[in-house]
């Protein structure tokens, strides 16, 4: 197994551990990816960490052995078996957090941003390199990049290939924060800060936020009243309205 899954204080912790090849992403260790969050989505876990092995690197990327000398179209699988494990990031059931505890290039970034949050060690680099092979990104980063940052922002990065370290990650929106060690103990920390709400309220939330990417305005407004009034009929609204009246700390129970 190239994938360790534990669970520390309600918090899932995927570590990608290959230490020996930066944590690079074999086309194995995506399937693992996949099944692992099979798992994460079917226990009591609050909250998803996905971080790397080791103190060098988060995930250099994709295996480069592993993507030469293949017909086009199991070129094209490859590319669709990473976008669909990545895109399980956002159907699962609790908010996710990249630990990017060092290099974090290509495939490895694009992992990152499929996470619903980022958080980067000091020592943190990471960009899409891609164009320096005469390649381009190819599990989402065209795609997630801008959302997050900027189509100008976006573009520059992958065109030019260059390394982001992590104190400009953080001006330019690509990380949330910088963790000072120990920083598991931190990121655990922050997931929670929310990991204690409701989860269908942080369900409906997620899903108005990332729609509103693919949508107008005016139809993401519709998908907010929807969602807020779905999330007005949980039992954990009703809960969090009677305890604010009453003065008291709410207990929900994702109802």
């Amino acid at each position: 197994m190239s994938l360790k899954l534990d669970f520390r204080d309600r918090c899932a912790v995927l570590t990608l551990d290959r230490p020996q090849a930066l944590n690079a992403l074999s086309f194995g260790l995506i399937r693992e990816i996949g099944a692992a969050l099979d798992a994460v989505a079917a226990s009591d876990a609050r909250a998803l960490i996905i971080t790397g092995a080791g103190d060098k690197a988060f995930c250099v990327g994709a295996d480069i052995k592993e993507l030469q000398d293949r017909p086009l179209i199991e070129q094209k699988r490859s590319a669709e078996l990473g976008q669909a494990v990545f895109a399980r990031l956002d159907r699962l059931p609790v908010a996710s957090i990249a630990l990017i505890n060092g290099y974090a290039f290509g495939g490895g970034l694009e992992l990152a941003l499929a996470c619903s949050f980022r958080l980067a060690t000091p020592n943190a680099a990471m960009g899409l390199p891609e164009i320096k092979l005469g390649l381009i990104p190819g599990y989402g980063g065209t795609q997630r990049l801008p959302r997050l940052i900027g189509e100008s922002r976006a573009l520059e990065l992958i065109l030019t290939g260059r390394t982001v370290k992590a104190e400009e990650a953080l001006h330019i929106g690509l990380v949330n924060r910088i963790l000072e060690a120990p920083a598991l103990d931190a990121v655990i920390g922050f997931a929670q800060e929310f990991g204690g709400y409701g989860l269908l309220a942080q369900r409906f939330a997620r899903e108005a936020v990332q729609r509103a990417a693919t949508t107008t305005l005016e139809n993401g407004l519709r998908i907010e009243a929807d969602l807020s009034t779905l999330a007005y009929r949980t039992a954990d609204a009703e809960e969090g309205m009677r305890a604010f009246i009453e003065k008291r700390k709410p207990q929900f129970r994702d109802a």
